[in-house]
């Protein structure tokens, strides 16, 4: 990856407008600042989300509003531009993929949420879902096919997992898989799927005689279609679709040998899981930055809005919960690094920052009053958009029972 070299200290340029205003007057300290977030970052993973920050307002912001209110992406333009960056897969080893550390993509998947949950749901069904189904999973003439042009944005992948009455409760998938022959052939509907329609492989998990697998199905085999999902109120800027499997006929290598049973699946929502505790992050930090420059050019009663003691309270509650959670981010962040995060932590991460995230995007509309509500100001989008992250890759509530797992070694997900 390259950078510029207009980076201040605490790593964000000064060719930003957000900084500006903290240099011109009597705010002085950035919300990340106050935690001093940035001593704990090596140079690279500063230039790394300097990189990615760039991008995003170079080709993103301008026209993030724009695709939100049309309900559309052009995701392949996007695919490519940041697999140039380096971004796709980038915490994958080999295969034209970057090998860089956890912190470096969580920071990544901070910078692109920041600019639209869409574009870091992109990225993570890209990299942490297709990608390393693929990575960890697959053979290695899958990981020689698929892997390099992905990491490329050449090619884009999606991820089958859910469907119309399983989501929280995979085990119970009917999406099933046969042997005909030397064979597969598959049966099943899936749905939400980020991706689904752009992709040109989706990796789809289905029911065989020997528990649960995963499959590789290239877009255009007969029987597949994907079908985009309408009037969504959230992540409009997001591919979203269902997948429609009628008889698809597979060969045999078109299996991922590396996956029995539903540990597959799971670590690869595990990897995407992580980003999402960096990811909610950015969302808040976008909101917060906004609401800030607003209040203090705001007048009310003739007096900056940011002059008043109610609204500096919402400021200093929200500040302290982004400090909070990017604190988390980070430490998660390097135990991943050090092969010690464990599934608990990730759920605790993700359940803790996306739902202190919302309530950032939330208190900040109200110090926006009306105008928060305009597609003017990101703030409702992000609200909008975080309503789906607090739910996928595990709902708050399964979050909340992992955790309660944990704690009191009592599964409370089943009844009866």
């Amino acid at each position: 990856m390259t950078t510029g070299h207009y980076v201040t200290d605490l790593g964000y340029s000064i060719l930003d407008p957000i900084f500006d205003l903290w240099c011109s007057g009597s705010m002085s300290t950035h919300p990340a600042a106050l935690f001093g977030i940035d001593d704990l970052l090596t140079d690279e993973e500063r230039e790394i989300r300097q990189a990615v920050r760039r991008l995003c307002d170079r080709e993103v912001r301008p026209h993030v509003a724009e695709w939100f209110e049309q309900g559309q992406i052009p995701a392949r333009d996007l695919a490519r531009q940041l697999g140039e960056l380096g971004v796709l897969g980038m915490h994958l080893d080999g295969y034209g993929c970057a090998g860089l550390g956890a912190v470096s993509y969580g920071l990544a998947c901070l910078e692109l949420e920041a600019a639209d949950s869409g574009l870091r749901s992109l990225v993570s069904v890209q990299g942490s879902l297709a990608m390393y189904a693929i990575w960890a999973y697959g053979s290695e003439e899958q990981k020689r096919e698929w892997l390099p042009a992905m990491a490329a944005g050449e090619r884009i992948g999606c991820f089958g997992l859910t469907e119309p009455d399983f989501g929280s409760d995979p085990a119970g998938m009917r999406s099933r898989a046969k042997r005909d022959g030397n064979d597969w052939v598959l049966d099943g509907t899936k749905m939400w799927i980020t991706n689904g329609s752009v992709a040109d492989v989706a990796v789809v998990w289905a029911r065989t005689d020997d528990g649960i697998r995963g499959f590789l199905v290239p877009a255009g085999t007969p029987g597949f279609t994907a079908r985009d999902i309408p009037h969504k109120l959230s992540l409009r800027a997001s591919v979203t679709s269902e997948l429609v499997l009628d008889g698809v006929r597979l060969p045999a290598d078109a299996l991922l040998p590396g996956a029995t049973g539903l540990a597959g699946p799971m670590g690869c929502l595990n990897e995407a899981r992580f980003g999402i505790i960096f990811g909610a992050m950015g969302a808040a930090l976008d909101c917060l930055e906004t609401a800030l420059a607003y209040a203090r050019e705001r007048e009310v009663f003739a007096r900056p809005l940011a002059s008043y003691q109610l609204t500096q309270e919402k400021l200093a509650d929200m500040a302290l919960e982004l400090g909070k959670g990017l604190l988390l981010a980070v430490h998660l962040g390097r135990r991943k690094e050090a092969g010690t995060l464990t599934p608990e932590q990730v759920s605790a991460g993700k359940l803790n920052n996306t739902r202190e995230a919302i309530q950032v995007a939330r208190t900040c509309r109200t110090i926006l009053g009306a105008s928060g509500v305009t597609l003017e100001y990101p703030v409702m989008r992000h609200a909008n958009n975080l309503e789906s992250v607090l739910t996928y890759e595990g709902t708050a509530e399964i979050h909340t029972l992992v955790v309660g797992r944990a704690l009191t070694g009592i599964a409370a997900f089943r009844h009866g």
